[in-house]
C-alpha cells in the first residue's frame, strides 16, 4: 500500500523515515483508491494521537503531487536484522541472550499495552516492525494493518492482513473480528523466535530444549501465548507482561546460582597459541557474499572460533590490554553512538589527546572485534563484571561493505552485521601494543 524511504529533512538535516502512499495496481482494483487513502490517513492518525517510549513517533503529514505521505522516526536497526531473519522466514535465525529476550519482550509488551488501552489492535507484530533505537530500545512501527475498537470494514477475500507465521489463526480466517489477543499471539511468535531461532511448530522445538538458559517455565509461557484458541491465551498484553516479570525474577535468581557455582578458571576458553590465525589489522571492503570467508563466520555472521581472553584492566589509562592477542583496547569507547563517518574523527581525537599514553589508535577490523566475543551465552563477566564499560553493544569496524556501508559487530549477541554510514554504532579504539602494558 505504501513505500518507505530514508529521507533527510531540509535545513536541519535530520534523518527520517518517509512513508508515501503507493498502492499496487492490484490492490487499487480490489479496494479502490479512495478506500486505500482512507486507511493510509487512518494509520497516520493512529500514530499521531499516541505517545509512548515504545511506539514510533509520527513527525509530520503532507501531500506530494496529491499523494499523502508522513514522516516518522528513523532507526537503522530492527529486531529482524538483530535476529538475522531473512526473506525466507523458515530459515533459522540467531538465538538471543536471555537478558535481551527479557528486555525486548518487556518493551514490546509495554508498547502493545499502550495501543490496547487506546483501543488499537496492531495486527502485524513481527520482528521487522520492531525498531531498535541507538539506545537498544524497542519501538513498534507500521500501523498499516491496525484496527481501532468500534471501527469495522469488511476485508476483501483476496487480501491477507498481517504476516505469514506471525498472524494469529483467527486473524487469517476473520481479520476484521480480532481483538488484543491476536497481538498476544504475534508477540508470542516473536518471543519464541528470539529464544529458539525457529518458528513455532518447527521440529517441535521448546525453548528449554534449545536455549541454554531457558527453563520449562519459558515453555509454559510460550505455549500459553501461542494457544490456537484465543480464549486460552493471555487475555491482554498487560497480563503477558506480568508473566514476563515473573520470568525475569526467576532468571535473576538463576544467575545468582550460576555465579555462586561458577568455576571462573574454566570460562572463556578459546583458541590460543599456534593454532590461532593471524589477525588482520588493515581495513578491507567486502560484500555480503564474501563476508563468511573474509571474516571466518557462519551465514548469520557468528565467528567460527573464539579467542581466549587474558585481559589486563588499566583503570588509570582507561585501557584494557589483551595479553592473548597483543591488542590494546580503549575501555570506555565513544560516549554516544556515532555515524561511521564520525567514527574516524573520534579516533583522531583519541590520538591527538594521546589517550592512554599512546597515539596509535584506529578503528578495529571485524576479526579484531571478534576476539572480544565469548562463546558462552552466560559468561564470567556476568558474575565478576566486564573489563569494558557496560551498556555498549554494537561497534563500528574499519571494514566497509560498499562505498556507502560498513560492518559492525554486536558484542552481546556475537555477530557481524552491516549498516549504511548514517547508522549509529558505538566506537572503541584499538592499538597494537608495543611492549608490556603500563
Amino acid at each position: 500500500m505504501s513505500a518507505v524511504y530514508k529521507a533527510r529533512l531540509p535545513v536541519v538535516g535530520k534523518l527520517v523515515a518517509l512513508k508515501l502512499l503507493a498502492p499496487h495496481p492490484h490492490l487499487s482494483q480490489l479496494l479502490g483508491n479512495a478506500e486505500i487513502e482512507r486507511r493510509f490517513i487512518a494509520e497516520a492518525k493512529t500514530m499521531g494521537k499516541l505517545r509512548h517510549p515504545n511506539l514510533a513517533e509520527l513527525l509530520d503529514f503532507d501531500r506530494h503531487d496529491g499523494r499523502p505521505f508522513f514522516t516518522m522516526e528513523y532507526y537503522c536497526h530492527n529486531l529482524g536484522l538483530v535476529m538475522g531473519e531473512g526473506i525466507r522466514a523458515e530459515i533459522p535465525s540467531r538465538v538471543l541472550s536471555l537478558d535481551r529476550v527479557l528486555r525486548y519482550s518487556r518493551q514490546m509488551l509495554l508498547g502493545l499495552s499502550r495501543l490496547h488501552r487506546a483501543g488499537v489492535v496492531h495486527r502485524d507484530i513481527k520482528p521487522f516492525n520492531l525498531l531498535i533505537t541507538d539506545q537498544d530500545q524497542v519501538k513498534i512501527c507500521d500501523f498499516g494493518c491496525s484496527r481501532l475498537r468500534g471501527e469495522f470494514f469488511k476485508e476483501h477475500g483476496g487480501i491477507v492482513v498481517g504476516s505469514p507465521y506471525y498472524a494469529a489463526p483467527e486473524q487469517e480466517r476473520h481479520p476484521e473480528d480480532v481483538d488484543a489477543r491476536a497481538d498476544v499471539y504475534s508477540a508470542g511468535v516473536v518471543i519464541h523466535r528470539m529464544l529458539t531461532g525457529l518458528l513455532p511448530g518447527e521440529r517441535e522445538a521448546r525453548p528449554s530444549e534449545i536455549h541454554p538458559d531457558a527453563d520449562t517455565h519459558w515453555d509454559d509461557f510460550v505455549a500459553r501465548a501461542l494457544a490456537q484458541g484465543r480464549e486460552e491465551r493471555f487475555p491482554s498484553a498487560q497480563s503477558m507482561l506480568e508473566a514476563v516479570d515473573d520470568l525475569e525474577i526467576r532468571w535473576a535468581r538463576r544467575k545468582g546460582e550460576l555465579c555462586s557455582g561458577l568455576d571462573l578458571g574454566m570460562m572463556d576458553l578459546g583458541q590460543t597459541g599456534a593454532a590461532r590465525p593471524p589477525l588482520r589489522s588493515d581495513p578491507i571492503k567486502v560484500g555480503s557474499a564474501e563476508a563468511c570467508d573474509s571474516f571466518s563466520c557462519d551465514a548469520l555472521g557468528r565467528p567460527l572460533m573464539h579467542f581466549r581472553h587474558d585481559f589486563v584492566y588499566q583503570p588509570h589509562l582507561d585501557t584494557v590490554f589483551d595479553r592473548g592477542t597483543g591488542l590494546l583496547w580503549q575501555r570506555s569507547g565513544s560516549p554516544d553512538p556515532l555515524e561511521w563517518t564520525e567514527a574516524q574523527a573520534y579516533i583522531d581525537a583519541l590520538n591527538s589527546l594521546n589517550h592512554g599514553g599512546v597515539s596509535c589508535w584506529r578503528l578495529p577490523t571485524v576479526p579484531e572485534l571478534f576476539t572480544l566475543l565469548s562463546p558462552y551465552s552466560f559468561s564470567r563477566e556476568d558474575c565478576v563484571g566486564a573489563p569494558f564499560e557496560m551498556g555498549k553493544k554494537r561497534f563500528w569496524s574499519a571494514d566497509r561493505r560498499s562505498f556507502t556501508a560498513a560492518w559492525y559487530v554486536d558484542a552481546e549477541l556475537g555477530f557481524a552485521g552491516w549498516g549504511d554510514f548514517t547508522c549509529r554504532c558505538d566506537v572503541r579504539g584499538v592499538c597494537r601494543a608495543k611492549g608490556k602494558p603500563v
